[in-house]
């Protein structure tokens, strides 16, 4: 069965800068070439989502189809972002996958209570890191069927 990759929209919700640029180069190393935006707190990926503010250029700021969601940030945390993507009719159906360092059970429950569709956390080791995004792009983009963005 041959699966071919999708091309969606990647939106990177992450204060780090340096941490967007691993998991930047980390999806890159596994071959996966898709547009990827970024944003460094929930105040900026709801502006972003909801196309506002310096956002609002939506061919530039395409809707993406699937949200890597740092729970520790700056404005308005993950936590808070997930509970108002989820809520939103407008966006609930956008897969959001949380990517934190937090390995506390509490996030974890708290997070798919709020309807994250996986939590990861981060692994320490670039190697490690390229592995996970081989793993989460072969089953975002070429095993599950999304919904039309």
């Amino acid at each position: 069965m041959s699966h071919k990759k999708r091309s969606i929209i990647i939106l990177i919700a992450d204060d780090d800068a340096e941490d967007r640029m691993l998991v930047k180069e980390a999806l890159e190393e596994s071959r996966l070439n898709n547009n990827i935006q970024f944003v460094e707190n929930g105040e900026e990926l709801l502006d972003y989502l909801h196309n506002k503010g310096m956002f609002a250029d939506t061919e530039k700021y395409p809707t993406p189809g699937l949200i890597l969601l740092d729970l520790n940030m700056p404005k308005k945390d993950g936590r808070e972002a997930l509970k108002e993507i989820k809520t939103d009719e407008a966006l609930r159906m956008i897969p959001v996958v949380v990517l934190t360092t937090s390995k506390a059970e509490e996030d974890i429950l708290r997070t798919y209570d709020l309807g994250v569709s996986s939590f990861i956390t981060k692994p320490v080791t670039f190697s490690s890191l390229v592995d996970v995004m081989k793993t989460l792009s072969k089953y975002w983009f070429e095993i599950v069927e999304l919904p039309k963005s």
